[in-house]
């Protein structure tokens, strides 16, 4: 069997994208499993089985290399054979066993045809081989234990740290960040190398594989910008830069956290110019900004945001904020950290150290006479139940949760201690959220698969209950304008829960998710997953995007 029959086989490509790999590789040479793993379509740990059949090789079985050690023999054999994921399991005179992740490698191939050995091969996946890397790295005296510099190596640091070639690079990730619209920027020891990867519309993509010699002086440069302490590795670090890149304000927030071959730096960027806190810019479904607008207008009540980490929640607070922002009302917010500046609004950053957290910062907050007022996170009992009684005193309140739904909202609340009385009383709404990658608008095209996406999912019925009478399913192709990835940008994705009689009359027992969701299915309104699914009918996101986040 070829590798096109194999992959449709025995992995169930489609050819659909078999076709669009193919295209890609015509205009940027590559092989074309790799290219399907760029795309989403294979995984890393596919090519194992993949190259295994292809090549009729056996799949390496680490149970049988249990009590392995190092062959003795020169140790920069290890090191280069390391360099090509390979690993040299034994070495018996002019028998070679190894075990590598590509074994269509050309360098690989080269390198061991020039030892002259008898190789037998196996292939296996990253994860089996990184168990014999960490000995060949503790091996071969590197050292991972951190500890206090003397003056004169942080005097050496500093200077290699202000190199020209250390801030050269550095500034070129920044900017190469940038222009790909990067949310975040990840600097990690991998494999004896400084990998680059960059969050963009919330997937990581690798970008660069640095020299090992490159981790030190780039580390220790962020370091320095940021106002840590570049002496100390063994105890996770935050700091802070301001910039101006483009004639644009630019805040990126650093961390850096020790690991075991080294440290990982991540930079977030906050960019001060460019964010538009817009209902339109969020991507609500009609409907829902709608019943959105409809709460805005009271002046009392608390309104949550559900979600992970990443989903937007406090941009879409933000955006309702800005939405009340006027010269009649006084708005304050708490929040850690305050990562953007609203004009006109109060931000006020909590301070655990000092025991200004949530809880006590309310307190403070509510004898301003604010109309308005954000909590970041609702963390503890004593936090809900100041921001639930501010509410009932005369004061809108916003802020958000960390729960998969908008039921489950409830439930966290009272996990936390608040009273069932309370919640009915002060709850108006809560608005759970994902954020899934919006289709490039350049090169989104009709999805040829419409009629089986009808069959395996519901969105003929989504389409019905929202009176869409025309169903416009698109995939993703890829193009400059969205460095291939057929995704450019984010949309909000969100289950919207009208704290209204009928939820009040529930019982808050282990039956009232189940029951809430009913209710807001009679009332049409869609679950996180439904409002996925209307996304991909109107034409804005695919269903594998859906599914990625809200599946």
């Amino acid at each position: 069997m070829n590798s096109v029959e194999i992959l449709i086989e025995d992995f169930s490509i489609s050819s659909s994208d078999i076709e669009k790999a193919k295209s890609y590789q015509k205009r940027y040479p590559g092989r074309l499993e790799q290219i399907l793993v760029s795309m989403g379509s294979l995984t890393e740990d596919d090519l194992c089985p993949f190259y295994a059949k292809l090549l009729n090789y056996q799949k390496f079985d680490e149970t049988i290399w249990g009590d392995w050690t190092i062959p003795d023999i020169e140790f920069s054999i290890h090191e280069k054979l390391k360099e090509f994921d390979c690993v040299l399991l034994s070495a018996l005179e002019n028998n070679w066993t190894v075990a590598c992740k590509d074994p269509l490698s050309l360098s690989l191939i080269s390198l061991l045809n020039d030892s002259a050995k008898e190789v037998e091969l196996f292939v296996a996946t990253e994860a089996q081989l990184q168990r014999f890397f960490f000995e060949i790295q503790n091996a071969s005296n590197i050292s991972q234990e951190e500890e206090e510099l003397s003056g004169d190596e942080e005097a050496r640091l500093r200077e290699l740290a202000s190199e020209a070639p250390t801030v050269n690079l550095l500034n070129s990730l920044i900017t190469k960040a940038l222009a790909r619209n990067a949310s975040d920027m990840h600097l990690e020891p991998h494999k004896g190398r400084l990998r680059v990867r960059y969050r963009i519309d919330g997937v990581l993509h690798e970008v660069e594989s640095l020299a090992p010699k490159m981790q030190l002086p780039i580390t220790t440069r962020l370091k320095i910008l940021s106002g840590m302490d570049i002496a100390e590795k063994r105890r996770p670090q935050d700091g802070k830069i301001e910039m101006r890149v483009a004639n644009q304000e630019l805040d990126i927030r650093v961390s850096a956290l020790p690991l075991n071959e080294g440290e990982s730096v991540v930079l977030r960027f906050l960019r001060k110019d460019s964010i538009r806190y817009d209902m339109s810019v969020l991507g609500l479904s009609a409907d829902t900004q709608k019943l959105i607008g409809q709460d805005l207008k009271k002046t009392t009540g608390v309104i949550l945001l559900t979600g992970p980490t990443g989903s937007g929640k406090t941009t879409t607070l933000y955006t309702f904020l800005n939405e009340l922002n006027n010269e009649d009302v006084k708005i304050i917010t708490l929040e850690d950290p305050v990562e953007y500046q609203l004009e006109g609004v109060n931000q006020v950053q909590v301070n655990s150290e000092i025991g200004f957290d949530f809880a006590a910062g309310l307190r403070s907050i509510v004898r301003q006479d604010p109309d308005i007022i954000m909590v970041g996170e609702i963390r503890d009992k004593e936090t809900a139940q100041i921001a639930l009684q501010s509410a009932l005193t005369g004061h809108l309140v916003f802020s958000t949760v960390h729960t998969n739904d908008a039921a489950s909202a409830y439930t966290r609340l009272l996990d936390l201690g608040v009273e069932e009385f309370l919640l009915n009383a002060a709850l108006v709404s809560v608005v759970a959220q994902r954020l899934a990658r919006r289709l490039c608008p350049h090169c989104a095209a009709p999805d040829d698969n419409q009629t089986e996406l009808m069959e395996n999912y519901p969105l003929a019925q989504v389409a019905s209950n929202a009176g869409i009478t025309e169903l416009n399913i698109k995939k993703a192709i890829g193009c400059e304008h969205c460095n291939n990835t057929g995704y450019k940008g984010r949309i909000a994705i969100n289950e919207y829960l009208r704290c209204d009689d009928e939820i009040k009359a529930i019982s808050k027992d282990e039956q009232f998710i189940p029951k809430a969701q009913t209710h807001n299915s009679h009332l049409k309104r869609r679950n996180l997953l439904e409002d996925g699914f209307y996304k991909v009918v109107t034409g804005v996101t695919t269903i594998d995007e859906v599914l990625r986040v809200a599946g």
